[in-house]
């Protein structure tokens, strides 16, 4: 595999799972961003911990993008020659790209320092390499790329419509693009999340941790009492009507106070905290997806929206 041919500019060093570190930023909400998750995935450091949220976040991927099966996605990885993994993190989905599909060239990209973990833990895989870096400015030639996984990652660049733009340049001409972004909830919860999101810019980690966990208390204590209640709809608030456990209504529209028992309480923990930590963290409706996608002159393989997301499997028009 040339991998030359990918790089406008040339790389000084490729060696066999190793990250190649191109850390540029300059902007305080992306740095604050970045930091943010840098700090989330070293808390991630239990092998339990991490293979719940492995199995979790990989059986979610086959319903967000139309893959009934392991054996599905396979069979539409087999074909892709280079595959980027755009918004690595510890870079579990890079890693099981690169497994389904030996033949390919797999690239874990991340701003955060998570790519040194992920370089680690996967340096087994000899088709896979982190690269520490920026998503939306990749330095990739245009039309190199098959397949680019951005999974729950987007909306925290600086600019998702220009960064989306960028993912259709370096596309090939049959490439694919997996994409998620977050949903606007009600109207209570939006505003609720502006103001925690302005407070987390001034306030220490310490208590970012703290507030994380008060949240994660909450959302457990309201999930064990096991209450469903009929709300009615109340459409200017956003709200849905219907009946719904009662944590669910409160985080759907009110307050993100995540719990989920099959993750567990660090797992829980570290998704409350990663909402809202990062500075930039952009939310959609429908209309607001599609005219993304429209814009950034892509369409739709598939798409599917549930009340945490809208997601899309994109190709270009």
């Amino acid at each position: 595999m040339k991998i030359e041919l990918l790089l406008c500019r040339e790389l000084k060093k490729i060696k066999e799972n190793l990250y190649i570190d191109r850390y540029i930023s300059g902007l305080e909400n992306q740095d604050a961003t970045t930091d943010a998750f840098s700090d989330k995935w070293k808390q991630l450091d239990k092998s339990d911990d991490l293979q719940k949220l492995n199995d979790f976040q990989q059986n979610w991927f086959f319903k967000l993008y139309g893959f009934d099966s392991e054996d599905k996605l396979s069979k539409f990885l087999s074909d892709k020659s280079v595959i980027l993994d755009a918004g690595c993190g510890l870079g579990y989905k890079s890693a099981w790209f690169a497994d389904l599909n030996p033949d390919a060239l797999v690239i874990g990209i991340d701003f955060s320092e998570s790519v040194y973990q992920a370089a680690e833990l996967y340096k087994d895989r000899k088709n896979l390499i982190f690269i520490r870096g920026d998503i939306a400015n990749t330095c990739f030639k245009q039309e190199t790329i098959d397949f680019i996984n951005c999974d729950q990652v987007i909306h925290h660049t600086e600019d998702p419509q220009k960064t989306l733009i960028h993912f259709n340049e370096i596309l090939s001409q049959k490439g694919i693009i997996t994409l998620y972004v977050y949903a606007k909830k009600a109207v209570p919860r939006e505003l609720v999340d502006d103001y925690f999101r302005d407070l987390c810019k001034k306030v220490s980690k310490d208590e970012l941790w703290d507030l994380s966990a008060q949240l994660t208390e909450l959302g457990k204590t309201l999930s064990d009492l096991k209450i469903t209640i009929k709300c009615p709809d109340i459409p200017l608030l956003n709200i849905k009507g219907g009946e719904i456990d009662l944590q669910r209504f409160v985080y759907w529209n009110f307050i993100k106070i995540f719990w989920n028992e099959q993750l567990g309480h660090h797992n829980s923990l570290l998704t409350n905290y990663d909402w809202y930590s990062p500075a930039n963290a952009f939310r959609y409706n429908e209309n607001e997806f599609r005219k993304m996608v429209d814009s950034a002159d892509l369409t739709y393989d598939f798409y599917h929206e549930e009340p945490a997301c809208y997601t899309g499997r994109l190709r270009k028009k």
